[in-house]
């Protein structure tokens, strides 16, 4: 009795024992016999209209009784040739019954038994068996040569309604979710069009899915049929319940039938597509003028079409894909290309033709690497992206994150699903929040379904009976917040392209570190030619210097003024030469000498630096100012000092305004590029330096005025400076504009320490 509070769902189709149904279907007749005796031990009902025999005149009888010697021995001959474990195949074609009337016998093995199958026979003269042999070889070549997998699908459901004359045949594949879409379809002009309606997963159960995989073709010739029960020759014998799953005659479930009539359909015939071992889909036939019977070497030409078809199915996908990865692979090689010789990834993503746009099918992209987000066509705000990077660094740890509805897995995209709704995320590190992310817009899908997908369950007379859905109208779903699905070559592409950017960046690190210890060797070694150099050159340059000395003191008396004024420019002259050779030697120290870090009060050392300047502060009578105290770092003490005493001196010393002064200042700030670090100014009001002139300054020996004007000078203050502040890790540079004043900046690493307590600003006269 009907339990109202038991739930009725759509398991209850699953949970239906359709491989035993104790029944046949009524166009043919099927025994198990008991071998090596061939004893009947079960028959079905309608052994009297086919074979002129009561049931119970064939039970406990040998299966001889129905034929001669010369039959018998030619089954028990075909018996021994075929291969028929659990494989229903045909055996031959005998006259059996008291008429003698022709039947195809079909046998497989099944728990322990040999299952017979007897049709009624229609065989075919050769010209027929022909005919249907160049029809499946035409359709085979067709399927082969269709460039795409919906052209082959077609072809396959041309071939197979011109091989069985149904009037309707589709093919249709299953979804990852259980769903199937009909992709092909042939069909009777007076009919109404199936392709590309869907269908939900429960109009397959998962058991009907199980037989699909076993027993690859399945007739039902006349849905009104009304079942043919079998009877066992006792109640009690092993071979009830018999499992048919095998049996072509086997009877259907009630719910199927009722189903097909629900669609209109008066005979019905399907063809597994099976992929790797995988249900991938359906050959599905459909009459609907009336019953429609096939012969069995129709239904065996069309199972071996299926066969054969099945075997290219993975062919065709992986063509696809494989013309697919060949694009691929052609603008990510072009990508590495523009990366390399940019020397630089971001640019070599963005900057060029192709780009990343060109990479993979999005409405836009965004390049989030090493501090930088460059965004690309149609994308959120930069401000989302980084929070949509903050969210993938917590909770996805795949380096790879593809779905075509982000709002499910991340709601604060929401407001953005017209640009958004899915994403391609590439994580290029694990410990930095270095992206690339893909972006595809909402598509507002309307999915065709052949009828409500919510099949409802429906309790007939008091009775827990679920009945298939009624009407087949297309039912339309409207699908909101998702994208078009990312397809696995896409995926798969931009993993590939995710490996080419590691490679890349690793090569280039590695090359760079080469590059560097050769760096640091020729400087060694240049460093070491300037000192010798300039160390072996002021020898003779000092005797040059004294001779000319000794020459004006002794003869001086004999020289006229003009020969005079020659020494003293020799004189000059040496001791200029005197000067460069040393600055050229204090430069080369300066590249040479190994640093002493150590923890250094900058505040002090500037303290120490002004007093040392003190007279010509005075004389010069510039202000110096120094809004808060300097910070502490580790450095090289005496280094440092230099540099703050060079650019100083150099304020002090070019500036024409009648109220000088000097600015020296600090600031803390901290990048992804640099870290922690000081950033350093000495500022002045003096007379400035042109635009195109502040890159060559830091030049040794480039002055920008003559050799006398401003106080003179060699011209290799501010290069000591630039290499000694490159050395320790930082960078200097200049801002300034002609009579208005510059500024020079540089920066050094941060140390975690505190200025010294109790400290002021400092004014300086």
């Amino acid at each position: 009795m009907y339990d109202p509070s038991f739930p009725v769902d759509l398991t209850t189709c699953d949970r239906e024992p359709i491989h035993i149904p104790g029944s046949i279907q009524p166009h043919g007749a099927l025994m198990v016999l008991s071998e090596p005796d061939l004893t009947i031990i079960q028959v079905s009902a309608n052994t009297p209209a086919l074979l002129g025999h009561m049931p119970q005149e064939l039970l406990g009888q040998s299966f001889s009784l129905l034929m001669g010697p010369e039959a018998l021995a030619n089954f028990r001959e075909s018996l021994a040739n075929e291969q028929i474990e659990s494989t229903a195949l045909y055996l031959l074609t005998l006259a059996l019954g008291r008429e003698g009337r022709m039947f195809d016998l079909i046998a497989h093995r099944m728990q322990g038994m040999l299952i017979v199958e007897l049709e009624p026979s229609t065989q075919s003269d050769q010209s027929v068996i022909l005919r249907v042999y160049r029809m499946v070889r035409s359709a085979v070549t067709a399927c082969q040569r269709a460039p795409t997998l919906r052209a082959f699908a077609q072809s396959l459901a041309g071939a197979v309604r011109k091989l069985t004359c149904f009037d309707r045949v589709m093919v249709y594949q299953f979804q990852a979710d259980g769903c199937g879409v009909v992709i092909a379809e042939e069909k009777d002009e007076a009919f109404e069009s199936y392709l590309d309606l869907h269908y939900p997963a429960s109009d397959i159960p998962r058991q009907a899915r199980a037989l699909y995989l076993r027993n690859w073709l399945r007739l039902i010739p006349d849905v009104t049929y009304q079942p043919v029960p079998m009877l066992a020759i006792s109640p009690d014998h092993p071979s009830i319940p018999l499992d048919m799953s095998y049996a072509a005659l086997r009877s259907v479930s009630p719910i199927h039938i009722e189903y097909l009539i629900n669609m209109g359909a008066k005979a019905s015939m399907s063809i597994s597509l099976i992929k790797n071992g995988q249900l991938w889909g359906l050959v599905a036939c459909h009459h609907h003028t009336g019953p429609h019977d096939l012969p069995y070497d129709i239904r065996a030409a069309c199972e071996f079409l299926g066969h054969v078809v099945s075997l290219q199915i993975g062919d065709k996908e992986a063509a696809e894909e494989a013309a697919d990865t060949i694009a691929f692979q052609g603008i990510q090689a072009a990508l590495v290309q523009q990366m390399s010789v940019a020397n630089d990834v971001v640019a070599g993503l963005t900057q060029f033709h192709p780009n990343l746009t060109n990479f993979i099918d999005a409405g836009g992209v965004a390049v989030c690497l090493e501090g930088q987000h460059v965004l690309m066509g149609t994308t959120p705000p930069e401000a989302v992206v980084r929070e949509l990077i903050e969210w993938l660094g917590q909770e996805v740890r795949d380096s790879i994150f593809a779905t075509h509805s982000l709002p499910q897995h991340y709601p604060p995209i929401t407001p953005f699903t017209a640009i958004a709704s899915g994403l391609l995320a590439v994580r290029l590190d694990r410990t930095r929040p270095n992206y690339l992310l893909w972006f595809r817009p909402e598509v507002i899908q309307t999915v065709r379904w052949g009828g409500n997908p919510t099949k409802p369950a429906e309790v007939q007379e008091g009775s827990a009976v679920l009945t298939p859905r009624r009407s087949f109208e297309v039912w339309k779903e409207r699908v909101i917040q998702t994208a078009i699905p990312w397809r696995s070559c896409e995926v798969a592409a931009a993993r590939d392209l995710r490996r080419a950017i590691i490679d890349l960046v690793l090569y280039k690190v590695e090359e760079l570190s080469r590059l560097n210890e050769e760096l640091t060797r020729s400087n060694i070694e240049l460093d070491s030619f300037a000192y010798v150099a300039s160390h072996d050159l002021k020898e003779p340059l000092r005797g040059l210097h004294n001779y000319a000395h000794f020459l004006i003191e002794d003869y001086g008396d004999k020289l006229d003024a003009d020969g005079k004024e020659k020494l003293m420019t020799l004189v000059r002259l040496t001791q200029r030469m005197e000067a460069l050779i040393d600055s050229l030697l204090h430069y080369s120290r300066v590249g040479r000498a190994e640093l002493t870090w150590v923890e250094v009060d900058l505040h002090a050392e500037l303290h120490d630096v002004i007093n040392l300047l003190a007279p010509r502060l005075q004389e010069s009578g510039v202000e110096i100012r120094v809004p808060h105290p300097l910070p502490r770092v580790r450095a090289d003490q005496a280094r440092v000092r230099e540099v703050f005493s060079n650019l100083i001196a150099n304020a002090i010393k070019y500036n024409d305004k009648e109220q000088k002064w000097v600015e020296i200042g600090s600031s803390c700030l901290e990048s992804e590029e640099n870290g922690p670090h000081y950033l350093f100014y000495v500022r002045d009001n003096g007379i400035g330096i042109p635009e195109e002139h502040q890159e060559a300054i830091f030049r040794i020996f480039k002055r920008l005025h003559g050799r006398d004007e401003y106080g003179g000078g060699v011209g290799a203050g501010l290069t000591i400076a630039k290499k000694i502040v490159e050395r320790h890790g930082g960078s200097i540079w200049v801002t300034s504009h002609v009579g208005a004043g510059t500024t020079f900046w540089f920066t050094l690493s941060r140390i975690d320490t505190q200025h010294i307590p109790g400290r002021t600003s400092m004014e300086y006269l």
